[in-house]
Parts: C-alpha cells; sequence; structure tokens
C-alpha cells in the first residue's frame, strides 16, 4: 500500500466540503432512465387497429350481457399488453446496470483521514486512493503514481492495460486509450500499482456517463416488416371500418336492428383484418431463436432474427471479436536466434532460451494482476518447472517501477546466504537498451529485430539481467551493469473461425468492417491474416476532422477504422445506415453499447460481453465464437423466406373468412360468424396451421445471393395477387 509519509502530503477534503459538493453535485451515478408505466404502455398498445375491435367487441358483448366472450375477447388484450410491458422493463435494464458499474466503492482521504465510502458519494476535488484491483469510481488527474497500470479495455475495447503518469498541473483532459496519460476513468481498473488523484468529474460528466447519455439519446427504430405489416394491417382496417359503416347502414336502415348490425359489421370488420400477422411474427421469431439457441446464439430480442437476412455491414470490434482477447507468449529471441512457441505442439524450451524467461519471471510480480505477466508466469512455470531456472527461494529485496521517462521494472532478489543480489528488468525495448547503455551499431540491430517482430502484429518485451554485491541500493536502475538479454513476443490470437465465416459473409454479400481503438499496424496486421482488405484505414483523428457528409463518402470504401473512441464507433455506424446501409455491429465493452443499440442489429460476447453491451445488444454469442454469426444470418433468411410463404397463407385465408362474415348479410342469411369466432380463427386457429410454413428446408442459394433489397416490399403486387386467386 500507499506508505504513510506520500499520503501525508494530501488532507483531502473536509466532511464539510464533501457534504457541500455532494448537495450541490448529486450522487455519482448515472441518472435513472424514466420509467414507462403500465398506463401509458397500454395506451400505446391500444392503438393496434385490431386491438381496438377487440375492445369494441368486448364492451358490446358486456353491453349486451354476453359476459363469457366479452371476456375471452378482452382477455387477448392483457396478454398482449403484458408482453410488450415485459419487454419494456426488459430494456429498461441498460441503464441500470452501467449505473451499477459506474458506481464501486471508493477509498478517498478526508480530514487527513482514508475513509472507505460508496462509490456514489464521491464528489470533485476527493482525493482518491488508487490500489491493484480497485475500479477506479470517477474520472481524476493523478497526483502521484507507483508503477500504475490500469485496463482502460472497458472504454477503449483493447486488451491491455496502460501507463500512467503524474499531472503537471496543465495538460487537458483527454479521452482514454494510449500509455503515459495523467487521467483515470471512472468505471476502469487497476491491474497493477498504486497512486493517488484528484477527482475531475462525477456521474453524467464522466466519460461512462457520456455513454450512458448516448444511450439515453438512442431510440430503437421499428424493423422494417413489422413497418410493412403495419402499414398493410392499417390498409385493411381503413377499409374493414368503412365495410362496417356499411354493414351498420345496411342492418340499421333496411332491417331495423342496429345492434346486430354492429356486431355484423365488428365481425366484418375483424375478417378483413389480417392481424395474424403479429402472432405469426412471434411464433415465427419464437421459433428461429430456438433454433438458433441451437447454435449458441442466444435472441434478445425477436426482431433481429428478420433484420438478419438483410444485413449488408457487419461492423466487427477486434479485440475480444475477432482475436481471443488474451495476449499469448508467441515468440521469444535471444542471441541471434528466434524461437516460435506454438503451444499445443511445442512440449519443451530448447536451453539457450531459458534465461530470457527466467529473468523476465523474476522482473513480475508473484502473483500478478496483469495479463502479460499472467502469461510469463504461466509459460514460465510450463517450461522451467524442470529446470533450475525456478527461483521460488529467492527473496524480493526492492523494486524499481516504472517512471515517467523510463517504460521499465526492475526487481533486486538475494539468492543466497553471502547475500549477492541478482537484478532482472523487464521493458518497452528502447527503455532495455538504454538501461543496457547500448551504443549506436548495438541499437539499430535490436531496432531491425524489433521493427521485423513488430510487423507480425507483436507486442515486444525486453529482458535484461544484472548482478550485485552487497552495498547500499542504488536510488536509480540506471546505475546496474545491465546485460540485454532478449525479447518476448506477444500476440492475441485471431479466433480460428474467423477467417472461413469471414469468406462465408463474403460470398453472402456481408460486407465487413473492422472498428478498434488499437493501431493501424495492428489492425493492418489482423485483417491480413483474417483476410480482410487492410489497403487503406481511416484513424480516429482523421475521423474527428470529417464532418458527416465525407464519412459517409469514405466509409463507402474503407474496411478498417483504428485507434477509434466510443463516440467515433456511434458515428460510423450512423453514417452507414445514413448510407442506406443495414448494419449489424459486433461488441462486447461498455464503450460498444450505444452502437449496439444504435445498429439495426447488435451482437455481443456472452463470455468476455460486459453486462451493459449484453443488455444494449439484440443478440449475444453464447461461446464467443464469431463464426456463430454467420449461422445467424443464414437462419434468419431462411426465417424470412418462410414468414413470406406463411404470410402469403394468411391472405388467402382471409377470402373465406370475409366471405362467411359477408354473403349472410347480402342473401339475408343468419349470422354465421360472430366477433368471437373471428378472433379464435385469427389468433389461434390460424397461427397454428401456418406453423407448417417454419419447418421449410432452406432454399440451395440462401447464402450465395445478396441480401434482400430492403425497397422489395414483403408482399408485392405478385404475391398478393396470387393469395387472392
Amino acid at each position: 500500500m500507499l506508505g504513510k509519509t506520500n499520503l501525508r502530503n494530501y488532507s483531502g477534503l473536509s466532511d464539510k466540503e464533501a457534504q457541500e459538493k455532494y448537495n450541490k453535485e448529486g450522487y455519482n451515478e448515472l441518472p435513472y432512465q424514466r420509467r414507462q408505466n403500465f398506463f401509458s404502455i397500454f395506451l400505446t398498445v391500444i392503438r393496434e387497429p385490431m386491438l381496438l375491435l377487440l375492445i369494441a367487441s368486448g364492451t358490446l358483448y358486456v353491453l349486451i350481457g354476453d359476459l363469457q366472450d366479452a371476456a375471452m375477447l378482452l382477455a387477448f388484450v392483457f396478454v398482449v399488453v403484458g408482453i410488450v410491458f415485459y419487454q419494456e422493463r426488459k430494456a429498461e435494464r441498460v441503464l441500470e446496470t452501467l449505473r451499477n458499474l459506474s458506481s464501486p466503492r471508493a477509498l478517498v482521504i478526508r480530514d487527513n483521514q482514508r475513509k472507505r465510502i460508496s462509490g456514489r458519494e464521491v464528489v470533485t476535488d476527493d482525493i482518491l486512493v488508487l490500489r491493484e484491483g480497485d475500479r477506479v469510481p470517477a474520472d481524476a488527474v493523478v497526483l502521484s503514481s507507483t508503477n500504475l497500470l490500469i485496463d482502460e479495455s472497458i472504454l477503449t475495447g483493447e486488451s491491455l492495460p496502460v501507463t500512467k503518469s503524474e499531472w503537471d498541473g496543465k495538460r487537458q483532459k483527454q479521452q482514454a486509450g494510449g500509455d503515459d496519460l495523467p487521467f483515470v476513468y471512472s468505471g476502469t481498473l487497476v491491474v497493477a500499482g498504486r497512486g493517488v488523484a484528484k477527482v475531475t468529474a462525477t456521474g453524467i460528466d464522466t466519460e461512462m456517463g457520456k455513454i450512458g447519455k448516448a444511450l439515453q439519446t438512442i431510440h430503437e427504430e421499428e424493423t422494417l416488416i413489422k413497418k410493412e405489416t403495419g402499414r398493410l394491417v392499417r390498409s385493411f382496417a381503413l377499409a374493414g371500418i368503412a365495410l362496417c359503416l356499411l354493414i351498420l347502414a345496411i342492418y340499421g336502415f333496411v332491417r331495423g336492428n342496429w345492434l346486430d348490425g354492429f356486431l355484423a359489421g365488428l365481425t366484418l370488420s375483424m375478417a378483413v383484418l389480417p392481424e395474424e400477422f403479429s402472432v405469426i411474427l412471434v411464433i415465427f421469431f419464437t421459433l428461429g431463436a430456438w433454433r438458433m439457441s441451437k447454435k449458441n446464439v442466444l435472441t434478445r430480442r425477436m426482431s433481429a432474427i428478420e433484420t438478419l437476412g438483410a444485413a449488408t455491414v457487419l461492423c466487427v470490434d477486434k479485440t475480444g471479436t475477432l482475436t481471443l482477447n488474451n495476449m499469448r507468449l508467441a515468440a521469444i529471441f535471444s542471441d541471434g536466434s528466434h524461437f516460435e512457441l506454438v503451444h499445443d505442439k511445442v512440449k519443451q524450451l530448447p536451453q539457450k532460451f531459458h534465461a530470457v524467461l527466467a529473468y523476465a519471471l523474476l522482473a513480475c510480480q508473484k502473483d500478478p494482476f496483469d495479463p502479460i505477466e499472467k502469461e510469463i508466469k504461466r509459460v514460465g512455470e510450463t517450461f522451467l518447472s524442470q529446470s533450475a531456472n525456478l527461483h521460488r527461494n529467492w527473496r524480493l529485496i526492492q523494486e524499481y517501477p516504472l517512471i515517467k521517462h523510463l517504460f521499465a521494472i526492475s526487481h533486486v532478489w538475494e539468492r543466497d546466504s553471502k547475500q549477492n543480489y541478482v537484478v532482472a528488468a523487464k521493458g518497452a525495448p528502447e527503455a532495455i537498451a538504454d538501461l543496457c547503455h547500448f551504443g549506436e551499431k548495438q541499437k539499430n540491430e535490436l531496432l531491425l529485430t524489433v521493427s521485423a517482430m513488430s510487423e507480425r502484429g507483436l507486442r515486444l518485451i525486453a529482458v535484461a539481467k544484472a548482478s550485485f554485491r552487497k552495498t547500499p541500493l542504488p536510488k536509480q536502475q540506471h546505475d546496474f551493469p545491465f546485460k540485454f538479454v532478449g525479447l518476448l513476443g506477444f500476440v492475441d490470437p485471431v479466433r480460428s473461425l474467423v477467417p472461413a465465416a469471414l469468406k462465408e459473409a463474403y460470398h453472402a454479400g456481408i460486407r465487413v468492417v473492422m472498428i478498434t481503438g488499437d493501431y493501424p499496424g495492428t489492425a493492418q496486421f489482423i485483417a491480413r491474416k483474417i483476410g480482410l482488405d487492410d489497403d487503406t484505414y481511416i484513424t480516429g483523428p482523421q475521423l474527428l476532422q470529417m464532418d458527416h457528409l465525407e464519412l459517409r463518402e469514405k466509409i463507402k470504401t474503407v474496411n478498417i477504422f483504428a485507434r477509434i473512441v466510443p463516440e467515433q464507433k456511434l458515428a460510423i455506424v450512423n453514417a452507414l445506415k445514413a448510407n442506406g446501409e443495414i448494419v449489424a455491429m459486433t461488441g462486447d465493452g461498455v464503450n460498444d453499447a450505444a452502437a449496439l443499440k444504435a445498429a439495426h442489429i447488435g451482437i455481443t460476447m456472452g463470455d468476455r460481453g460486459t453486462d451493459v453491451a449484453r443488455e444494449a445488444s439484440d443478440l449475444v454469442l453464447l461461446n464467443d465464437d464469431f463464426s456463430s454469426i454467420i449461422h445467424a444470418v443464414r437462419l434468419g433468411r431462411r426465417i424470412y423466406d418462410n414468414l413470406k410463404k406463411a404470410m402469403s397463407y394468411i391472405l388467402a385465408i382471409h377470402v373465406p373468412i370475409a366471405g362467411m362474415s359477408l354473403f349472410p348479410i347480402f342473401l339475408n342469411l343468419p349470422i354465421v360468424l360472430l366477433p368471437a369466432h373471428v378472433a379464435f380463427l385469427e389468433l389461434i386457429i390460424d397461427p397454428a396451421c401456418s406453423i407448417v410454413f417454419e419447418a421449410e428446408p432452406e432454399e440451395g442459394d440462401i447464402m450465395q445471393r445478396p441480401p434482400r433489397n430492403v425497397k422489395n416490399p414483403l408482399f408485392g403486387r405478385k404475391t398478393f395477387m396470387l393469395s387472392l386467386l
């Protein structure tokens, strides 16, 4: 923990000052989303024509004393309203999850004392004490730090933690991403080191809060099929109302029986109105969701199943979606030689590479939190367990942390009773070269090796060693006689099934766009590995200089977006939508939530995805397998084809239903069908009969044809005439 001498420099706010700020600023959390009550949802739902007819018919049955039929008709209304109410409550969980994440416990200094308080009670100017394993409760500037490493993947989407430097009192706040920034952000995680920070923003004003604010402003669009069926139902509803008034007039003026005329008119209106469409959609999408679950895809919003078949662009988050989000040691360099680690094949590490791994292990924490240190420990214990290079009995004497101008860590170990010291260092190659006092020739040789390994997408860590006799230890790492040992190359592996899945997406006419917070070189390397066009890219700073129209034009040909921040992901999705694309977006971090919600289809990872991302998405990949998306697209296209067949059947079956309601009136015969009969036929019998179409096998060219044109109606003139015939 931080020493008491360090903390004495920070008195913090007084309790009175904190209370005043708390009263002025409010809780350090995202505001609650205004919930819709049951009555407002009910008013929204009953505007559906069929429900209005059911309510009118049920009310009429109550007036004439037929309570049994009235209860049945009104029960249909409350079932539909109940389903909508349930879906609305599920949608409201997005911001609630984000609020919980943004308000962890916090250790602050107030009145010269350290106090553990709820994260929601943190105010601006509070002094935070940050330690390994803590979640940062608010946005802040770093006042002092010791080897402070922060995992900002929740905001940037990138798997590697970043180093933090101390604030100079002048530098202006900037967005998360990149090493050596003096800013920490709400919701991020301390993976190593310790520090003291001063709070600059809380609640909705934090970077996390901006994401929550964006989520509040995004309104989900109705799906294409729902819009089309809605237009069709409204057209039939107008025709039904006209027929209802006609029948009412015939009965009232010709037969003098206004009540029977009203019932006959309502019956005909219901017979004309194809309200089965909504029931058919529920049945097909429910069965479709079941089929998708067998392919490890969880459907959170049924409408996404239909939209999948029309998707034209798939926006892919690199880390955790195309890659495993798990740094693996892939290569070792020592004394001019390279060794490639393929973990399922390599059983033994050559002796000449043992030293690199052993000294890297000595430069790590004993129980590491950092993902790269965890990997070094895992590989070291795997390959060095049978050698003399695991020094579990050595004692750690001193640690030299990262400093602003030297990205290297050194650990001093006592190795025997003679109290000889062994020093192990690891860090950035240029920092280790500096510690080893390389000449110009040695630096150039190292840079050539580093450049060659970096082109393969490797993240490099250099390792050095030194011996030291028992004397007072120096104040800085430079005073040790370090010797260069070698390089370790780490890679975030591409998921094995991604290249084949990407190829199938191309055959199906679906364009793939990579959006990442990583550097362009890394993004291009991953693109080459999976078969994505890597000729051009746009970076976040370049995108900032573009207006909406320029972005819309550029995005037509660019498939890689690098160094992108959350707000820009949302801008990319909106630009694609403005170009008429049907956009599917994958992601797993909090930073992806706004874009996931704005996309036509939001897809997140079930294993690695955050709660916020899952709540904002339409589909969840239960096994984090990218190829499952393509299986889902195939099923989406099949479901749409079969849905079209079922809808044609429904239109056709309405001809005899309408005829049985209309002919008795013109032929002066007793009424055959009453509203209760028609409701039973349309909401139970017809949907049950249409299930046969759901089991129809897929068409042979289903994944060789381009996505369907959303401008082509579900019910074209040809389909409509065929149904009538």
